[in-house]
């Protein structure tokens, strides 16, 4: 059982559980080397004589110097009365004290560290504490040793089948096991699963006694030193603690990216691990690089202590084999956790996106027309039904729009707009349906039009009206629950869209004049929301102003702190052609130019577009000429040609001033029956 399989298992087993399990690592002077797994039921016996589960070769140590054990839901060391005394971190110990993660303890020249958690590096002991450095550290100079390197490998040679009956039949073997062991990679959900898995497996698979897998840490470098190696967990088979390889032969291993088996290292002192009936060696020993390329994650160690049972050449072979799946399968998990913290940041980042837009997307006004918006708006929300938004150019038909959404069943799925009247037929078909690659010149790629970006959210389209009878008529279809084609496509496409749809067009005029059909007109006129022009509401023209006037302070970091009585009566007194998108656009003209704290009439700039359009109006609000009897479509046609002179028959200036697109004005003209005179 490895050290950290311990998370997934109760007392009732007989193993650790995971709030009581703990380690005590040995310092070599350059870094944390032996690890000793503690056990909750267990006292551990730390001293000089043989007899002690840890025998430290000290004679500054006591025979039988201290213990640890774990009582009442904590670890603890106690001291036995020993000659020099126990010290935890600055205290000298008399009697019981509590263990704490990252404890150092000093006995003797010895250091110990105690850790529930094998990933978490403990710090490092101060030179002057330890009184040991590198060069003269006993672990240093046993590393100078060089224990039988017996072979060497850097690929499995099963995985070339061939020659007699029997080694096709071995190499089948191993590939069925290394097949089942790469399922069980798969299977892993972090890392330390995944060592766990491949500590099982090799203490399964081969004669080894204690198994270990070291990674490099976080700030390693590519091609890591044995001191940048940090044991993951290990596994015994009879309980004997771990104690790291020779940093020699760990360099070899390091630096040649073999794998090597080493016998008769019984004189490596580095290699041997003491219990409690003395010394025990190990007799062979397997070391491998954990990599695919040129970069090294770590190393695979394999102790045998049975003279009669050594690790051999299919052990080293296999073990080569396991790293190279092993290399992969921490690249794979690496990229998953990245992608996965990315995912999240990104989740993150759009639920925050969401906050703000939903704090910008607000109904602004105090009016009855504006409450009862409000409330409408809210009711229709609730429901997936279709919703039709009528009103001038400027009035906030989008921002309505996304209103309902975010108060919607929907608010979680994705808000797409699309203005119809932006693009011609073609074009317009290709943006909504999408189209496949070759579909018409420049397709290059295949394309997902807005109703599958819009798929289980909500789509709306602006200036509904101006879309052509052929559109209209594939669009029908969709809104009827008919799967579509893209472009050039012959797969039926099916999604789950609300459609939200705008227009400043009599919609029922254009169903008399043939302009638009009349089946789908019934399709989206399910629920209705009008938007008053901001001249028919004019009680929310302060409330509109101050809104977007903090705003823009906040967003220039000027020092304007409201309006004067005078300027509020400038702007309640003009008529707003452009409806709240112009009195937006004044304020923040105002915002940047203005250089008092406070707003004055004489700071604002209003456009003399109202006054163009309305040279009829009297102070009192009344027309000043006397009433004549015309229909509202002779009203409407003598104001577009009042409006086509003025500006001597530019067409695109006069649809701006009407406030309507340009295929709408020659739609109107093409209804009057009106052409530019000779």
């Amino acid at each position: 059982m490895t050290a950290a399989a311990h998370d997934e298992f109760s007392e009732e087993d007989g193993s650790t559980p995971k709030t009581k399990q703990a380690f005590l690592l040995t310092w070599d002077g350059s870094s944390w080397r032996d690890v000793v797994r503690l056990r909750y039921d267990q006292v551990v016996t730390i001293g000089r004589s043989t007899t002690n589960k840890l025998v430290l070769h000290d004679d500054s140590c006591s025979r039988n110097h201290c213990e640890v054990f774990y009582s009442a839901g904590q670890w603890k060391l106690r001291d036995l009365d020993s000659r020099n005394g126990t010290i935890i971190g600055e205290r000298t110990i008399k009697g019981d004290a509590d263990l704490n993660k990252g404890d150092i303890i000093a006995i003797g020249h010895c250091r110990l560290a105690f850790t529930n958690d094998l990933e978490s590096q403990p710090p490092t002991p101060p030179v002057s504490a330890s009184g040991m450095d590198r060069e003269t550290s006993p672990a240093a100079s046993e590393a100078a040793e060089h224990p039988a390197i017996l072979h060497r490998s850097s690929e499995p040679g099963f995985l070339a089948i061939g020659g007699d009956g029997a080694s096709q039949t071995s190499g089948r073997t191993e590939l069925a096991r290394l097949y089942r062991l790469g399922l069980e990679m798969g299977a892993a959900q972090t890392r330390q699963q995944l060592t766990d898995v491949v500590l099982s497996n090799i203490a399964s698979e081969t004669v080894a006694d204690i198994s270990a897998v070291l990674l490099k840490g976080p700030d390693a470098p590519d091609n890591p030193a044995p001191a940048d190696l940090l044991v993951m967990a290990y596994d015994s088979r009879r309980d004997l603690p771990y104690r790291r390889v020779s940093d020699n032969l760990s360099r070899v291993v390091l630096s040649g990216k073999e794998a090597v088996l080493a016998r008769d290292v019984g004189q490596d002192r580095q290699l041997a691990v003491f219990d409690s009936l003395g010394e025990m060696r190990a007799e062979s020993v397997i070391c491998a690089p954990i990599h695919c390329d040129d970069r090294v994650r770590g190393l695979i160690h394999l102790y045998a202590t049975n003279p009669d049972n050594p690790l051999d050449r299919d052990d080293l072979e296999y073990t080569v084999a396991v790293a190279r799946q092993f290399a992969l399968a921490l690249d794979h998990l690496n990229e998953r956790d990245s992608l996965r913290t990315g995912l999240n940041q990104a989740r993150n980042e759009n639920k925050s996106l969401r906050q703000q837009l939903g704090d910008d997307v607000q109904l602004i006004g105090n009016s009855a027309a504006m409450a009862d918006l409000k409330d409408r708006t809210e009711l229709i929300a609730e429901t997936d039904a279709n919703v039709l938004i009528r009103g001038e150019s400027g009035c906030g038909k989008e921002l309505i729009a996304r209103t309902i959404h975010l108060k919607s069943p929907r608010r979680d799925g994705p808000f797409i707009c699309m203005n119809c009247a932006a693009l011609n037929e073609s074009l317009l078909e290709s943006e909504l349906f999408g189209h496949e690659k070759g579909a018409f010149t420049g397709a290059t790629e295949r394309k997902t039009g807005r109703f599958e970006q819009a798929d289980q959210g909500t789509l709306f389209l602006d200036e509904i009206g101006e879309m052509s009878s052929a559109i209209q008529a594939k669009f029908l279809r969709v809104l009827e629950g008919h799967p579509f084609e893209r472009v050039g496509g012959h797969k039926p496409v099916e999604v789950d869209v609300r459609i939200v749809a705008a227009t400043n067009r009599n919609l029922e005029e254009a169903v008399e004049d043939g302009d638009f059909r009349k089946d789908l007109y019934f399709r989206l006129h399910v629920a209705e929301l009008v938007a008053l022009p901001l001249r028919e509401r004019t009680q929310d023209i302060p409330v509109l102003a101050n809104f977007f006037l903090k705003k823009f302070v906040d967003k220039t970091g000027r020092m304007i702190t409201g309006f004067t009585d005078e300027a509020l009566q400038v702007l309640n007194d003009y008529q707003w052609p452009g409806n709240v998108r112009e009195l937006q656009n004044t304020i923040e003209r105002t915002v940047i130019l203005c250089r008092n704290e406070v707003v004055r009439a004489a700071d604002i700039q209003l456009s003399t577009l109202s006054a163009r359009l309305s040279p009829a109006a009297a102070t009192d609000g009344r027309p000043s000429r006397e009433f004549q009897e015309e229909s509202l479509a002779d009203v409407e046609r003598g104001h577009i040609l009042a409006t086509l002179d003025y500006t001597d028959w530019n067409k695109s200036r006069a649809a701006q001033i009407l406030g309507i697109e340009r295929s709408t004005l020659d739609r109107k003209l093409k209804r009057y029956h009106v052409s530019r005179p000779d």
